[in-house]
C-alpha cells in the first residue's frame, strides 16, 4: 500500500476519531465547569469584598473548562512532538500531492507561533517580532529548541485564558485570525488557538506513523 493510500485511510479513519474527540472535549468542558457552578452562589456573596463584578465570576466556568482542555491539549501536542526522533524533524513526505509541505518541524514551529500570536492578541499585546508569518523563529531549529518553542507558546496560551473577566469585553483580533471583524473576544482567541492545533495535531500524527512511530495517544 503506498503512502497517499495510507493517507487517505487515514484520514476517513480520523473523522471518527475527530468526532469522538470533539464530544469528549465538550464533555470535559461541561463537567469541569459543573463542578464550580456551586461556587458561583458564593463567589457572588463575596463580590462585594473582592470588587468582582457579576460579568467577571460568569466568566469562572468557561476559564475553568478552558485550562482543563488546553492543558489536555498540551500534554497531547507535546508528548507528539516529542515523540518523532530529532533525526526526523526535517522529514516531509513527498509523494503526489504532499509534495511542498511543511516538514515535521516546521509545522511544530507554525503551530506555536500561531498560538504566540493569538495569545498576544487576547492579552492585548503586540505579538512576538520572531513569530514571523506564522513561521517561527530562524534560529529555532532543532528538536529541543522547537520543543522549548512549543511549550512557551501554551504558557501563552495559559495566560490569555487567566486574562478572561467579562467574556463579552471585546478586544482588537489577530491578523491571522479567520474572525472578520475588527474586535473579538479573549474567549474566541482561545478556542480558535485550539481548534488550529488538533487541525496539525491530526498531520503529525500521521508524519509519526509514516516514520513507524506509534503516536503516543494510540499506545496501550
Amino acid at each position: 500500500m503506498d503512502r497517499a493510500t495510507k493517507f487517505q485511510n487515514f484520514c476517513r479513519r480520523g473523522k471518527g476519531l475527530m468526532r469522538k474527540m470533539k464530544w469528549t472535549l465538550m464533555l470535559v468542558l461541561w463537567l469541569s465547569s459543573g463542578n464550580i457552578l456551586a461556587q458561583v452562589g458564593q463567589q457572588r456573596a463575596d463580590a462585594k469584598d473582592t470588587g468582582s463584578s457579576d460579568a467577571q465570576l460568569d466568566a469562572q466556568p468557561e476559564k475553568r473548562g478552558l485550562q482543563v482542555l488546553l492543558k489536555l491539549t498540551e500534554r497531547v501536542l507535546v508528548s507528539t512532538a516529542d515523540a518523532m526522533p530529532a533525526d526526523k524533524y526535517g522529514f516531509a513526505p513527498t509523494d503526489g500531492e504532499f509534495r511542498g509541505v511543511r516538514t515535521f518541524g516546521q509545522m511544530v514551529k507554525h503551530l506555536s507561533a500561531t498560538n504566540y500570536i493569538l495569545a498576544a492578541a487576547a492579552l492585548v499585546e503586540e505579538p512576538p517580532a520572531d513569530a514571523g508569518d506564522e513561521l517561527g523563529p530562524e534560529a529555532v531549529r532543532t528538536k529541543v529548541e522547537i520543543l522549548n518553542y512549543l511549550n512557551g507558546s501554551f504558557g501563552q496560551l495559559h495566560k490569555a485564558i487567566e486574562a478572561i473577566g467579562d467574556k463579552s469585553v471585546p478586544v482588537k483580533s489577530s491578523p491571522i485570525s479567520p474572525l472578520k471583524g475588527a474586535e473579538v473576544t479573549r474567549l474566541a482567541l482561545v478556542v480558535e488557538s485550539l481548534a488550529h492545533v488538533f487541525d496539525h495535531y491530526g498531520q503529525m500524527v500521521e508524519y509519526l506513523r509514516m516514520n513507524g512511530v506509534v503516536p503516543p495517544a494510540s499506545r496501550p
